[in-house]
């Protein structure tokens, strides 16, 4: 077991190198494995999907990808913006519009989990806002329940616990919103025969940061062997826009602003980044302490939130299980 002290330096890329290792694996893949014409990325105005878009038309060309904005009622007010700049910086000039919102109303997607809130907060309902949050787990090893965080048309904040019955509804209620974006992909690229290209960087595809049948399903991930933070490096050699780069990761799925590591993550994702490092290549938690200002105690609880995302996600990695083998389609 390795013991010696790791630095954010362990993650640091050969961009030109890796930059065209992903470009010559994407034109295989979608040119000679699946035999597709293109692809097609979500774009959010994030780092991930502004990275994979440059990714694809630097590998395809330009004139083979096809951009989706997909925002909904409750997207941030940037992200329209940052989404078409984050195409157009990429020579992607085929950028197409797909508010969602109707699909979800259809769907009762709101009404759903505004129904789930209020087994807790019995008074919420039209104008206020919501996100769910997680405790810190590197303050204690208490077990870890979702409370929801409400603010009302009048500016007062309600933080309450949420029941399993209550969190469950909210995420089922939400997840909504990223089926309805991959169904809205499919639909384009099957219309254009294109394959879609999925946006998970490799700390949200270990840890199951994704929603199963939503924004974990694609025909390839360009990015998922990647940290987050080695994505941030690529995209400053790939020149997405500054705007983007310097912004930080939120879920864009609640209607209040909302980073991932209150709702997901440990810690923040460059420190998980060397977390996760660590936990995948057998070094002890003492060789992260002095780069992430923690205890040994705290990181080792890291590392056990580390292992216990692993497998309680593992379901969703899964592919759908045969009762019995088919020999001639598996092999």
């Amino acid at each position: 077991m390795a013991t010696n002290s790791l630095t954010p330096e362990v993650l640091q890329l050969d961009y030109a190198q890796v930059a065209a290792r992903i470009e010559e694996r994407v034109r295989e893949v979608v040119f000679s494995q699946f035999r597709r014409k293109g692809a097609v990325v979500g774009v959010s105005g994030g780092i991930d999907s502004s990275v994979v878009v440059a990714l694809c038309a630097r590998a395809l060309g330009p004139n083979r990808v096809t951009a989706l904005q997909m925002p909904e009622g409750e997207s941030a007010s940037e992200t329209m913006q940052l989404s078409r700049m984050a195409a157009a910086s990429q020579g992607v000039e085929s950028i197409i519009l797909e508010d969602i919102s109707d699909i979800l109303r259809a769907a009762r997607c709101y009404e759903r989990r505004d129904d789930a809130i209020r087994k807790v907060i019995p008074e919420y309902g039209p104008g206020w806002k919501s996100k769910i949050v997680l405790p810190s787990v590197v303050d204690s090893d208490v077990y870890r329940i979702y409370s929801v965080v409400a603010v009302a048309p009048d500016g007062k904040e309600i933080r309450k616990r949420l029941s399993p019955e209550a969190n469950y509804g909210i995420v089922a209620a939400t997840n909504f919103k990223q089926r309805t974006r991959k169904m809205i992909e499919y639909y384009h690229a099957d219309r254009l025969n294109y394959a879609v290209a999925g946006t998970p960087n490799r700390l949200e595809y270990d840890q199951g940061f994704f929603v199963k049948g939503g924004d974990g399903l694609a025909d390839f991930k360009p990015i998922a062997h990647l940290y987050k933070s080695q994505v941030y490096q690529l995209a400053a050699y790939l020149e997405v826009p500054p705007e983007i780069r310097s912004r930080p990761p939120t879920t864009d799925t609640y209607s209040m602003p909302q980073g991932q590591d209150e709702f997901y993550f440990s810690l923040p994702y460059d420190k998980m980044d060397l977390c996760l490092y660590a936990r995948n290549h057998g070094h002890p938690p003492e060789s992260v302490c002095e780069a992430l200002g923690l205890t040994p105690e705290q990181v080792a609880r890291v590392f056990k939130d580390i292992d216990q995302k692993r497998s309680t996600t593992r379901y969703l990695h899964s592919k759908a299980v045969l009762i019995d083998p088919v020999p001639e389609i598996d092999a």
